[in-house]
């Protein structure tokens, strides 16, 4: 529990608006005591002024009036600091024994800690002159003080104060980060209870709707996303296995036949006995090119696919891929064409360049019907050469073009899916791309373009 995230999401929020809090209010009790002592100054300061005059306005030779200033103001609030023996005058003010005049400033005010009868004072002291102008002589000075218990009393208030609103502060804010903690941590707590119902093989799993733009329910979204491309990479697999069983199934099943028939005699004409040897041959070659096509994707997908660097004519490359299927063109009455605009030579790997080729023009007759169109063209423009090959079958909707192109995909769930995968990955592996232009009802065109000039990295 104290390790989840829903226990250290809220501890860490509260945490730093605990810490917040307690330096907001140091700095303000601060901030408030440095106020509130120039404030207390300021007034004393004041009152110095009025007072420090009064007495020297009334002052004379030997008696100088107390009565009314003490009344208005407080004795214990007004120091008498003497200057000479004759200002015991004033003794009905108590004089500062522990402060001298020596420490008053003779021009203005002065401000003085001092501590009478074990009571601490803050005070403002000024200098008390009796007479006028030059005649005018320094008699003592006049402090107006303030109890330090006074100042430390508002501190007091204002600390309860500030404890209270922290205090209720710090309420306000746990009950917010327990409240977004849940808003947070539950859709965490689903995907984490997707996540291993995935791991079970449970991709159909529902996740809860989340609405906004933030980043968990981006995370959400993602999720969801990979979960259904997990489970349509599990169907494909699924029916890639199927296909290829049945792949495989088919020439073996021929293969055993034919050789069980020669072992054990049922085959005695030496021509019917060529006739088999012939089969067990071309099944043998449909195999090996399954297994090879397999190979290939593997390879390609985990990058140790190597590229053979050749000089290439792409004329006669293509008239040789053309050339393969002008017997299946004949047998279906289909109109195959082969048109060479340009005579390219080029370095690449033309092994790879035809099983590129062929695997196009193989995608054209299966899809192509009877009496068709299938077309082989050869173009160079711009430092690219351009293979294309188009037909007049059914069309690709535009949900399909990129699925075409997915290992193991099959439109009508019939062979392993892996021409066209195979095609375009050997193009780009080449240097170049391959495209398709298709609509539904008018055929398909799919073109391979090359760099006429060596790619500088393969």
């Amino acid at each position: 529990m104290l390790g989840s995230l829903r226990f250290r999401l809220p501890a860490l929020f509260l945490l730093g608006v605990v810490l917040s809090g307690l330096v907001a209010s140091l700095i303000a009790v601060r901030f408030f005591q440095s106020y509130n002592h120039s404030r207390a100054v300021d007034e004393l300061r004041s009152e110095s002024v009025g007072i420090q005059r009064l007495y020297a306005r009334q002052a004379g030779a030997t008696i100088v009036p107390l009565a009314s200033l003490e009344s208005a103001i407080g004795g214990d609030r007004i120091f008498f600091v003497p200057a000479f023996r004759g200002a015991q005058l004033l003794q009905s003010i108590p004089p500062l024994k522990n402060v001298s005049i020596s420490q008053i400033s003779t021009e203005g005010t002065t401000t003085l800690n001092v501590r009478v009868n074990n009571r601490d004072y803050l005070a403002v002291a000024r200098p008390l002159y009796l007479g006028e102008g030059k005649s005018a002589q320094l008699f003592g000075a006049l402090a107006v003080a303030k109890p330090t218990s006074q100042l430390r009393s508002r501190s007091i208030t204002l600390i309860e104060r500030l404890a209270i609103a922290f205090g209720g502060g710090v309420i306000v804010a746990g009950l917010l980060g327990f409240y977004l903690t849940r808003r947070i941590t539950k859709p965490l707590l689903a995907l984490s209870a997707a996540a291993d119902e995935v791991a079970a093989g449970h991709y159909g799993i529902e996740l809860p709707s989340t609405r906004g733009t933030d980043e968990i329910s981006q995370l959400s979204s993602r999720f969801r996303d990979m979960a259904m491309k997990l489970s349509e990479s599990e169907a494909l697999s699924r029916n890639f296995l199927m296909s290829v069983s049945h792949e495989l199934r088919t020439p073996l099943t021929a293969i055993r036949g034919h050789v069980a028939a020669l072992r054990e005699g049922v085959i005695d004409d030496a021509a019917m006995q060529e006739a088999s040897l012939g089969v067990i041959s071309e099944e043998a070659l449909r195999l090996e090119r399954l297994v090879g096509d397999v190979l290939d994707l593997a390879k390609l997908d985990a990058h140790r696919f190597t590229v053979l660097q050749e000089e290439v004519d792409l004329q006669r490359l293509c008239e040789r891929a053309h050339a393969a299927f002008a017997e299946v063109a004949r047998k279906r009455a289909m109109d195959y064409r082969l048109d060479l605009r340009a005579h390219p030579v080029i370095v690449t790997d033309g092994d790879r360049v035809l099983q590129v080729i062929s695997n196009l023009l193989s995608n054209a007759f299966r899809w192509t019907p009877e009496g068709g169109r299938v077309e082989l063209s050869l173009s160079e423009d711009a430092g690219w050469v351009s293979v294309v090959v188009a037909d007049s079958g059914p069309g690709i909707t535009p949900e399909e073009r990129e699925r075409i192109f997915r290992p193991f995909w099959s439109r009508d769930g019939g062979g392993t899916g892996l021409g066209l995968a195979i095609a375009r990955e050997l193009a780009v592996a080449l240097g170049g791309g391959l495209d398709v232009r298709s609509e539904p009802g008018l055929g398909s065109r799919f073109e391979l373009v090359l760099p006429a000039a060596p790619p500088d990295v393969l």
